[in-house]
């Protein structure tokens, strides 16, 4: 049997990759779809490397977008995030990454798809369907082409790229309507074995749960390979995770949530304290506000995901609850995220009323560049 192929662009978004393809180029039923990119990226593949496809054996490599014209007349253009599991023929369409979110502008630009000034800022407004929310993206254009360069640096990728402002609108209730689904700060889940766990439950650009790092016995400085290694440290946090997606109303039943590994992330989050970085720099305790340990599709994340990020940003604006609680007593501005790599500046944008928080926007900045595009061939 030959090979399939279909146009596509790589590129990098933040501190993922994926390849994007035109929706146009693509099966009308969706249900068509999860064999062309399993078959692309190389999944399920048992080694967890994916040699035989784009992946690159991480959940941040392991991604896909879709781009198409907008469904909806407050948006520029439709944006489709689909998650490859690694070493399971899942794909998985339930939540945003944030990090490709940074490339989708540029690629519109780049594709021709919109009408863009051949020089200066433009801004982008993409309609992510998997939210249904909106997302403005701001940045650079010269000759009618995105700009790369510049001198916006990102911990966990080398060098600097041209800024894109990304600012994500109403991110509350992406999933479950609400930004406190269960209406709490604080709630205490009660998880499989019986024990029970206090965790902060908050919806915002993607579904978060959150939970001190001391109460998995975690300082809040492992890395994510000593994390991994430990199979109990796993298995726990998968189980809150679990735990947590019913508590959200996101899914029924515990064997519903396994089936839906995306979402909600399961993140552990400490006080900040000094702590060395997986390139060897060293942070002081006064250079971040709170550290976080996030779990993505199983596997602990080398930095942390965008809209982990965001949603723990709502989070720290929360009264009362856990990320508000570890934050540091003086934290004023942008919050600044310690996580394995190094430091994430994000920020979100709170109306506080009667102990409640809605949160109007939440913001941060990436860089994107085109990595190469032509055909990806597919089995």
């Amino acid at each position: 049997m030959m090979q399939r192929r279909l146009r596509a662009v790589f590129m990098r978004g933040g501190t993922s990759k994926a390849l994007i393809f035109r929706q146009e180029d693509l099966p009308a039923a969706r249900d068509d779809w999860a064999p062309i990119f399993l078959g692309a990226l190389g999944s399920p593949d048992p080694n967890g490397r994916q040699l035989d496809g784009m992946g690159g054996g991480v959940s941040s490599l392991s991604k896909i977008c879709i781009i198409g014209p907008s469904s909806r007349t407050d948006a520029d253009i439709d944006y489709t995030f689909a998650q490859v599991s690694v070493s399971d023929a899942v794909v998985d369409y339930a939540g945003n990454c944030g990090n490709m979110s940074s490339a989708v502008g540029p690629f519109a630009i780049d594709e021709g798809l919109i009408p863009v000034p051949a020089n200066g800022m433009t801004s982008v407004r993409i309609h992510n369907t998997n939210t249904r929310k909106i997302i403005v993206a701001t940045f650079a254009v010269h000759n009618g082409i995105a700009v790369v360069d510049g001198d916006c640096e990102i911990d966990g990728v080398a060098g600097s790229g041209a800024p894109i402002k990304l600012d994500f609108l109403a991110p509350g209730g992406s999933k479950t309507g609400k930004l406190l689904p269960t209406g709490q700060a604080v709630d205490r889940l009660t998880l499989a074995d019986g024990s029970v766990i206090e965790a902060t439950l908050v919806d915002a650009a993607n579904p978060g749960i959150f939970v001190r790092a001391s109460d998995l016995g975690l300082t809040g400085l492992e890395s994510p390979q000593a994390m991994e290694r430990d199979a109990d440290l796993m298995q726990r946090m998968e189980a809150v995770r679990l735990a947590g997606s019913v508590a959200m109303g996101l899914t029924a039943d515990l064997a519903a949530a396994a089936r839906m590994p995306s979402i909600p992330k399961i993140a552990a989050i400490a006080p900040s304290q000094t702590f060395t970085a997986l390139s060897g720099r060293v942070y002081q305790a006064s250079e971040a506000d709170i550290l976080v340990r996030m779990i993505s599709v199983g596997q602990p994340h080398r930095a942390v995901p965008i809209t982990g990020g965001l949603c723990l940003a709502a989070a720290c604006r929360v009264p009362g609850s856990l990320a508000q609680q570890m934050l540091r007593p003086d934290q004023s501005g942008a919050i600044r995220v310690g996580h394995p790599s190094g430091m994430l500046m994000v920020d979100a944008t709170a109306e506080v009323t009667a102990g409640s928080a809605v949160i109007a926007q939440a913001s941060l900045y990436r860089t994107a560049r085109r990595l190469f595009q032509g055909e990806v061939f597919y089995k």
